[in-house]
């Protein structure tokens, strides 16, 4: 008997909403990765894309343990000869609190072609408003 591998046109793209407000940021992210790829379906296939679109409101108000706030850095280079720069986590949630969580799904994706595709289906808004009344979002308890 073989198995059943699902093509990209044959599952149906949901939409879910995610609250962030007193949630820890990794534990979010591992159920969001899960989503965006696919992997909470029956019918996962590694190799087609089967995902859905996840919304995330109160980006602002969700938790590291610890002394993630103070300790944990991110760092990026400019392209320059001594061009490393960092941000701490708190600095971060200042100048864009849904760019942590974004950094925390992408770490968590498969490094290959899908993941710039799954990442740009990751919607994360700072607080309670979002624009996607039109798709019907489904309240997913996380």
């Amino acid at each position: 008997m073989k198995s059943y591998m699902a093509k990209n046109n044959e599952l149906e793209k949901s939409w879910y909403i995610v609250d962030g407000d007193g949630k820890t940021v990794g534990r979010l992210a591992t159920q969001i990765a899960t989503i965006l790829r696919g992997k909470d379906k029956v019918l996962f296939t590694p190799h087609s894309d089967n995902g859905d679109f996840v919304i995330v409101v109160n980006a602002e108000k969700v938790n590291f343990t610890g002394k993630k706030w103070q300790q944990k850095n991110y760092y990026w280079h400019t392209g320059y000869p001594g061009g490393i720069k960092s941000i701490s986590a708190e600095d971060q949630l200042e100048k864009d609190p849904g760019e942590i969580l974004k950094k925390a799904v992408w770490g968590m994706l498969p490094k290959n072609k899908w993941q710039k595709r799954l990442i740009q289906r990751l919607k994360v808004y700072a607080g309670n408003e979002h624009p996607h009344f039109a798709q019907q979002p489904k309240v997913l308890e996380v």
